[in-house]
C-alpha cells in the first residue's frame, strides 16, 4: 500500500474521481462543464502539487502546483454568487 502512495498513483486515482464527479455534477445540473470544473480546478492543482510532493518531483513543480491553485481558487470565488 505504501509503494501505490508514495508512486503518486493515489493522486491519480484521486483525480479520477475528482473528474467523475465534475461529470456527474454537469450532467445533474444541466449547466455545462464550466462550473464544476472552475469548482474542481483549486483541489486538482492541490492534488498536483501532492504528486509532485510523492514523486520526489523537484520543489519548482509543487510551487508551481501551489502557485496556480490560488488564482484557480480566485476564480471559483468569483463565479459563485454572493451570499
Amino acid at each position: 500500500m505504501s509503494a501505490f502512495i508514495l508512486s503518486g498513483h493515489i493522486v491519480d486515482l484521486i483525480i479520477a474521481v475528482l473528474a467523475l464527479e465534475v461529470l456527474l455534477l454537469a450532467a445533474w445540473r444541466r449547466a455545462g462543464l464550466v462550473t464544476p470544473i472552475v469548482a474542481a480546478l483549486p483541489g486538482a492543482c492541490l492534488l498536483l502539487a501532492l504528486r509532485a510532493a510523492l514523486t520526489d518531483a523537484g520543489w519548482i513543480w509543487i510551487a508551481l502546483w501551489l502557485t496556480a491553485s490560488f488564482p484557480a481558487h480566485l476564480a471559483d470565488l468569483w463565479r459563485r454568487p454572493a451570499s
